[in-house]
């Protein structure tokens, strides 16, 4: 709820007008083949998990893609739109990540697992810090066990731009998970399991995102929109290109890689005017736990950092060899101290750009 202090933005503390279009990246190579493969999803009745099972029915016939999430009502309704009847090959466990037991059972020959499961919000996990930890931190530990104990061949976890540079605790402890992802290859040995990580922005139109905040207030007549800085950026990507992104990923891993996407930025009021053109604006504040811009890649992990023509990849301090097949393959090293944040992105949104990849998350 906006404070009784809001006030209209400011002309003149809104930021530059964005820079020309930037390119809407497809993430679509190279091409991950999981005909007759055998896929689990962890959280795989959230947003991301929906899309992820829309584009493997769509392109793939695997033999197996396991549903693995604790919400019987949400699995009920997934069974509606993905029925046994025409996909064989689907199923759905009551799970929690926090049982490691039940995660190996639903392992057992699984080829793939991508870890989506999280506590995201970031006021809940302030409000519940043990309960973030657990299923974040200690959710991540059990299925890399589970994954070693079962012999899968890759696992990708899903990270956040709030895990590089963390203030808050939900950032924190994607940060603590994505350096369990990493370091488990230490455990694998050289022929075990493969485990990597994707953090990429905001993502248009999942739940518990901005944007159909905006949507919603504008449905209800609302007569402003709230804008917590007019100074504030954000990366964006749609569901399409993070699914994509996660099966490339996947196919071009060596074991140890957080894998960042080249995508664009803009700002939060140039997101709002978007969608509502003829709304004001009111400021009521960052709220606790919030960054005014988001980054993906601190200036410490430079040095560990190749760039890719559609993504960055930030590798394992102690994969040399993995840096070597990188480099052969066309990666370019960052310059040290490059950092890769929202409000320096120089791939802007202008207000066309915006509208179309607003087309693109809701198509």
């Amino acid at each position: 709820m906006a404070p009784a202090a809001a006030k209209l933005v400011s002309q003149t503390v809104l930021p530059p007008k964005p820079q020309t279009s930037a390119p809407i990246r497809d993430f679509t190579q190279p091409w991950l083949d999981l005909n007759g493969k055998a896929v689990l999803v962890t959280g795989g009745t959230g947003s991301f998990g929906k899309h992820f099972v829309k584009t493997v029915v769509e392109q793939y016939k695997p033999r197996r893609l396991v549903i693995f999430s604790r919400d019987e009502l949400k699995q009920f309704e997934m069974q509606q739109m993905f029925p046994m009847e025409r996909h064989p090959f689907m199923r759905y466990f009551i799970g929690d990540v926090r049982d490691r037991d039940r995660l190996e059972l639903a392992m057992r020959d699984i080829d793939y697992v991508i870890h989506a499961a999280a506590l995201k919000q970031v006021p809940t996990a302030e409000y519940n810090p043990f309960e973030c930890i657990r299923t974040n931190v200690f959710g991540a530990e059990n299925v890399v066990s589970a994954a070693l104990r079962r012999n899968v061949k890759k696992v990708i976890a899903l990270s956040s731009d709030k895990a590089a540079n963390p203030v808050n605790l939900y950032g924190a402890s994607k940060l603590a998970s994505d350096k369990i992802f990493v370091a488990a290859n230490n455990l694998a040995g050289a022929d075990g399991t493969r485990f990597g990580v994707v953090r990429y922005g905001n993502v248009m139109g999942s739940r518990g995102s901005v944007l159909p905040f905006f949507r919603k207030l504008v449905e209800e007549g609302a007569e402003s929109l709230p804008i917590t800085d007019a100074r504030m950026t954000r990366f964006w990507i749609t569901l399409t290109q993070g699914v994509n992104l996660v099966l490339s990923s996947m196919e071009m891993m060596r074991g140890g890689e957080i894998f960042v996407p080249k995508i664009a930025s803009t700002t939060v009021t140039d997101l709002a005017k978007t969608v509502a053109p003829n709304l004001g604006q009111k400021i009521v504040g960052i709220r606790p736990g919030e960054k005014l811009h988001e980054i993906m890649i601190p200036a410490d992990d430079s040095r560990w950092t190749v760039e890719l023509d559609d993504r960055f990849v930030i590798l394992a301090s102690f994969a040399a060899a993995a840096r070597e097949a990188y480099i052969n393959r066309g990666a370019r090293p960052v310059p040290e101290g490059f950092a890769y944040s929202s409000d320096a992105n120089p791939e802007r949104l202008d207000a066309r750009g915006l509208q179309a990849l607003l087309a693109q998350a809701f198509a």
